[in-house]
């Protein structure tokens, strides 16, 4: 028996089941059940976005088929790499993924869906199949599971108020009435909750800006730990329903990196741990270990290549020479909020007891420990323009790259901000980005992680999108900078 009281996702509820153990008898069961009367296949496009093919309930034999086969559909259309002549590939629902729409106009199932090829093989340029294959290398190759979690930041887009007018960067985990877009805030957080997506919280960001009349207020979502494949899919979901939310309410969002001459961007920072036997494996008693500084030393050495994946659009670049909590340097350091990598507080040094104690004086409190100690590694390279399942896979090809690596301890000294003051920066461009890639290449292609022709592609877009001269020229002329922001204000 599953609790009742906490759980928020209706399907599990009228299944009385986990998700993980959903059949396609058991989802027909909840569609009859919930009065459901539409499936949505969704699956995630080659731009990144979430794509939706929509099936009406015919009959129960039909929605079986449907949940079972999937569908055929034009490859050459969602992936740029995919050649015309060789298009055709399957979509098959993974039914772990089923949650209700809470968006369309009819009351709907809708699925997350895996690509296959005429063979019934994965389908190598399909997204979700790039970051398993990732995570299946590390686990094979080290017997550790790569967990990871996102925080995203957006921005909701109004008119000025004029009570409690908004202030220039004063919005960190502020209230209501100075906060605006609590309550899209919420909804999301609610819907999320009711989909399976596991979230730690949301709340008010720094970004705060006044801008010709507007009022651009920021936000973020910070979810909770989960295998890689599952924090990919879940940083795509909480897109979408940020933006369906935003557009319920007549706002408009953007996780753009940069959204105004002045004022902050949106970083998009990951989480990520290694567990074996369910411990957290970076962690040792008096904070992170040598395997986590190994997976660090994966990270930094990667960095330049991994900006392919995590920074897309020119307007990254811009970000990072913004400075303040902008990365730049490639280096890390303990709760440094400068460094590339930061390794957060977690609560080690058995520092709880001590403080629930001094907070609820007169009692007996119980500390109630988490199920995989919570120390993260906190990757914060990426933007909002970030294609999340590209990069996750980078992730895990450079924490297995570290991990193997005999020199990675030394190197993490090196690039440590404890003893050290000088590092290699960030590229500056999408193309010196391109270069990186390029250069590493053969790391990402290795055990068929990445296919060659889909980094062929990357690299492809990255050097015709732009170039370092219209960096340049942003950087120094606010028109020109304003221009190559409203050209990139929708991404990811």
């Amino acid at each position: 028996m599953i609790s009742e009281s906490f759980v928020a996702h209706p399907i599990v509820r009228v299944l009385d089941k986990p998700s993980a153990s959903f059949t396609a008898d058991d989802l027909a069961n909840a569609v009859e059940e919930l009065g459901l009367t539409q499936v949505n296949l969704r699956y995630v496009g080659g731009d990144g976005r979430l794509k939706t093919l929509a099936f009406p309930i015919n009959s129960r034999r039909h929605l079986l088929e449907v949940l079972t086969h999937g569908e055929r559909v034009d490859g050459s259309s969602i992936f740029p790499a995919v050649q015309t002549s060789t298009s055709d590939v399957y979509i098959v629902p993974r039914h772990a993924t089923a949650f209700v729409n809470p968006f369309g106009h009819r009351p709907s199932l809708d699925l997350l869906c895996s690509f296959y090829d005429e063979s019934g093989a994965p389908f190598a340029f399909a997204r979700e199949q790039i970051v398993r294959r990732a995570a299946d290398v590390l686990a094979d190759e080290t017997g550790m599971v790569l967990e990871a979690f996102g925080e995203l930041e957006y921005y909701l887009v109004d008119e000025a108020e004029r009570i409690y007018p908004v202030e220039e960067e004063r919005g960190y985990q502020e209230s209501a009435p100075f906060s605006k877009g609590q309550r899209v805030r919420e909804e999301v957080l609610g819907h999320l909750r009711e989909m399976g997506v596991q979230l730690k919280y949301t709340h008010g960001e720094v970004g705060n800006v006044v801008d010709e009349q507007r009022q651009l207020v920021q936000h973020e979502i910070e979810l909770s730990p989960m295998p890689l494949t599952e924090a990919a899919d879940a940083l795509v979901l909480a897109k979408w329903v940020v933006r369906e939310v935003a557009y319920s309410h007549g706002l408009e969002v953007t996780f753009a990196p940069l959204v105004s001459t002045k004022g902050a961007g949106n970083g998009l920072h990951i989480h990520s741990r290694l567990v074996r036997d369910g411990a957290n494996a970076i962690v040792g008693q008096h904070g992170i270990n040598d395997t986590g500084r190994t997976v660090i030393a994966g990270y930094l050495s990667a960095a330049k290549a991994l900006t392919a994946f995590g920074n897309t659009v020119p307007t990254s670049y811009l970000r990072f020479s913004e400075g303040d909590e902008s990365p730049e340097d490639i280096c890390w350091g303990e709760t440094d909020r400068t460094g590339l990598v930061r390794v957060p507080l977690a609560w080690n040094e058995g520092v709880m007891p001590g403080m629930l104690e001094h907070a609820n004086p007169d009692t007996s409190p119980t500390v109630v420990d988490p199920e995989i100690h919570p120390q993260t590694i906190e990757l914060r390279v990426a933007d909002g323009s970030a294609d999340v399942h590209l990069l996750m896979a980078g992730m895990a090809v450079a924490a297995r790259h570290g991990l193997e690596d005999p020199d990675s301890l030394a190197v993490a000294e090196r690039l440590s901000t404890t003893d050290n003051d000088e590092f290699d920066q960030l590229p500056s461009s999408c193309s010196e980005s391109a270069d990186e890639l390029e250069k590493v290449r053969v790391q990402f292609e290795a055990d068929d992680v990445f296919p060659g022709e889909l980094i062929d592609q990357v690299l492809e877009q990255l050097r015709s999108d732009e170039n370092s001269k219209l960096v340049k020229s942003a950087a120094k002329n606010e028109e020109a900078r304003a221009e190559l922001i409203d050209r990139y204000w929708h991404v990811g």
